[in-house]
């Protein structure tokens, strides 16, 4: 700085006072106005995600689940790794709140989008206990939690392996009609 811009600066600060109580500052966050969008899914809806104690599941068990009435061609489909992969979520290295969150929001915003097919990264840990193998058990029970998933097993090596899992979500009411309407179409 030169003398003649610490004169400006001066010149410019003359008048301005420090605050007296900072204790009592409260600092707003500017909110963009209302566009009259409609909100997200995941904004109206309370996470009912249960964290609690969790029993670490082996490393050497690979992830599998399927709802009652779906049938296990869906399971072996998915663990051949036979239907393409819509969207993905990477939840390595993250807290285990900061993933809860993250995956509730995570399978709503592709229940809104119509997508069916998911590939959800835990990571891996070389034993039982380690941060990445708690988080693959927590997903496990998370997504059992969720009345939309269909099924779910541990992914081919190519998409992460034990580190990582498939996810099946339940087709769109629409999805579902119209699917009826061009099986009937081929009965005829």
């Amino acid at each position: 700085m030169t003398c003649d811009d610490k004169d400006l600066f001066k010149e410019a600060m003359e008048d301005v006072k420090p605050l007296k109580d900072w204790s009592n500052v409260v600092f707003l966050q500017h909110k963009p106005p209302c566009n009259g969008r409609r909100p997200e899914v995941d904004e109206v809806e309370d996470n009912f995600l249960v964290t609690g104690y969790v029993d670490a599941i082996p490393i050497d068990i690979p992830l599998s689940y399927k709802q009652d009435g779906i049938q296990q061609g869906v399971l072996d489909k998915l663990s051949e790794g036979r239907y393409s992969i819509e969207a993905s979520l990477n939840l390595t290295r993250m807290p285990v709140e900061t993933c809860r969150q993250n995956l509730f929001a995570f399978i709503r915003r592709m229940q809104f989008e119509q997508r069916r097919t998911l590939l959800i990264i835990h990571g891996k840990g070389r034993h039982d206990n380690s941060h990445a193998n708690i988080v693959r058990s927590l997903v496990a029970r998370w997504l059992a939690q969720f009345e939309q998933v269909q099924a779910y097993c541990t992914a081919r090596p190519a998409h992460g392996g034990i580190g990582a899992c498939y996810v099946v979500l339940k087709k769109s009411a629409a999805a579902s009609s119209e699917n009826r309407e061009r099986f009937a179409r081929r009965k005829c």
